[in-house]
């Protein structure tokens, strides 16, 4: 199921991303590569690569934003929640599930209410506005994997400012200074999307080894859970294919893993 927010900062963020993207491909085309390398097939091969890795974190970055993080769906009939407007607490239920008093209905464990996508999400992690989305249980990969490529993306341009002013010294000096403004401001653009991605990927993935959320860290809900390899807890949120293909946002869960995953209000 697609979902889109409407969340102004959400959306202002997601601008801001595609702005930074086209910008860096903008300038390793015409600025980098074709003045250095355009009569060699190495020239080629880095725009193909670039654009690649563009294309990959392009994918997995909308399947971030349109996919549903695990919504907890509502009940199709109305419950009686009455003791909740009474002031009254409702106990947890057993097996671990609980009552969302926004929601007005039964969630499983570990789900928690989003204040922005106004829902329980299964799992939660965290809201991120440059995904304009939850990261939860069912698009948490997605997530992973759009900062991977983000990452990717800042390297590899990095890595072509240098590579252009080394084949390229004798530039002319009309061009020169044209040049080096865009070489300058894309490398600052990598650094800062370099080293925000790289902590917020550090932290996403000390998450899934720790087995415990963001919203679980802040709130102190650590419970003692059953001890898991470090495989099984990766599997649990990349999927049960070839480790390869965990970074490859082509491939989708089959119905089976994702109703493995689904709970019935």
């Amino acid at each position: 199921m697609a979902v889109f927010r409407s969340d102004p900062c959400g959306i202002i963020c997601i601008i801001i991303t595609y702005s930074a993207v086209f910008y860096a491909d903008y300038v390793v085309i015409w600025h980098l590569v074709i003045p250095a390398m355009s009569n060699t097939l190495w020239g080629t091969f880095c725009v193909i690569l670039f654009n690649l890795i563009v294309f990959l974190m392009t994918v997995s970055h909308m399947r971030a934003v349109l996919s549903d993080p695990g919504i907890v769906p509502l009940p199709k009939n109305g419950l009686d929640f009455s003791d909740l407007h009474a002031g009254r607490t409702i106990p947890n239920t057993k097996d671990g599930w609980s009552v969302c008093n926004k929601c007005e209905t039964y969630r499983p464990p570990r789900a928690h209410h989003c204040r922005i996508c106004r829902r329980c999400i299964r799992k939660m992690d965290h809201h991120c506005p440059w995904i304009n989305n939850c990261v939860g249980e069912l698009n948490q990969k997605y997530f992973i994997q759009f900062l991977f490529y983000v990452g990717m993306a800042s390297c590899y341009a990095t890595t072509m400012v240098v590579t252009s002013w080394v084949m390229d010294p004798n530039v002319t000096s009309t061009y020169k200074h044209t040049k080096l403004i865009h070489s300058v401001i894309l490398i600052v653009e990598c650094v800062l999307f370099g080293m925000f991605v790289i902590a917020i990927g550090c932290d996403q993935i000390s998450s899934i080894l720790g087995d415990e959320t963001l919203v679980e860290q802040v709130k102190k809900e650590g419970i003692r859970r059953e001890k898991r390899s470090m495989y099984s807890l990766l599997q649990e949120v990349f999927g049960r294919g070839h480790p390869l293909g965990w970074l490859c946002p082509l491939f989708t869960e089959t119905s089976k893993e994702r109703s493995s995953k689904q709970y019935i209000v």
